[in-house]
């Protein structure tokens, strides 16, 4: 009888590999042999010279990786990168917890929170590249923004937004707050109405307030979606491409401090400079997991 039962356990679990075949499948033919390919052609010399005669493939080591890090232009291209990300995901954390506190309080009996919610979650529908179109018109510089700030007398001039380096960025950053700010609402939202609300109620009993309920109760509990938004978040900064790209012409203006390390890479794989765009990519890989674990690692330490 014990027999006939583990024969059966076996034959149901055979329904679960077989559903795995497809993921599998898809996961060999677009991720790992891409990623295996990718790193095959970090270590040659493999490019399209004026984009006609074929160099390589030559096996050079590791000089691919040598030459991205000499000069330090890597770096800068990081350090920009890291910079805008900031700027757009400490104001989009602080704003989604402060909807999300506000979405699920049932003590505001807030109408329409439905519609709310729909709002604030439709930029993130809108491609990145038309939103990108749509912000070059409005700050360019006959643009409808100048064109409100002069007649208004704030300026006497129309102000170059995309030639300062300051204003590019927070421009860059506003866009990517804007983008992704609704997503992350809802991510917290869902987080929120899923916490016991006996919690809340014996809190209250004990005399906290507000504020001590909200650091003391709702922030522990989140703690493994915050861990997951901001990893997400940081993935997604490191690959802070379309938005800039547009909105600079692809050039990183002014004078590359918008320049971002996918738009790098861009350059290396438009130039057809596959061992160099491979090494790059493989950098990419190496700084994402190693800030991934840093986020992780942190907010295990902070828990305890």
């Amino acid at each position: 009888m014990k027999q006939n039962k583990n024969s059966n356990v076996v034959r149901f679990n055979r329904w679960g590999y077989y559903f795995l075949i497809p993921f599998t499948v898809v996961f060999i033919a677009f991720q790992l042999i891409p990623l295996v390919s990718t790193i095959y052609n970090s270590f040659f010399e493999h490019y399209f010279k004026n984009g006609l005669t074929e160099v390589g493939p030559t096996f050079v080591a590791f000089d691919n990786y040598a030459a991205l890090f000499k000069g330090g232009d890597i770096f800068k291209y990081f350090l920009n990168t890291m910079i805008m990300w900031i700027m757009g995901f400490v104001p989009q954390i602080v704003v989604s917890l402060l909807l999300a506190a506000w979405f699920s309080d049932p003590s505001l009996r807030l109408k329409g929170r439905p519609f709310f919610q729909s709002v604030i979650y439709l930029p993130n529908l809108i491609m990145a590249s038309a939103f990108a179109m749509l912000f070059f018109a409005l700050f360019s510089d006959g643009g409808p923004i100048n064109s409100m700030l002069v007649s208004l007398g704030i300026l006497d001039e129309p102000y170059k937004f995309l030639s300062h380096t300051a204003s590019a960025r927070w421009l860059i950053a506003f866009m990517n707050f804007l983008m992704w700010f609704g997503n992350t609402t809802i991510l917290l939202l869902a987080g929120m109405l899923g916490i016991d609300t006996s919690y809340y109620e014996a809190a209250e009993v004990d005399g906290a307030n507000a504020t001590q309920i909200f650091f003391r109760i709702t922030l522990p509990i989140l703690r493994p979606i915050l861990i997951f938004v901001m990893i997400t978040s940081l993935i997604g900064g490191l690959q802070m491409f379309d938005v800039p790209q547009i909105l600079t012409n692809g050039e990183g203006s002014p004078t590359r401090t918008t320049l971002t390390l996918i738009m790098f890479l861009n350059k290396h794989l438009y130039s057809k400079n596959y061992g160099m765009g491979g090494a790059l990519s493989v950098i990419l890989f190496i700084i994402t997991g190693i800030l991934s674990i840093f986020v992780f690692k942190f907010n295990q330490q902070s828990q305890k």
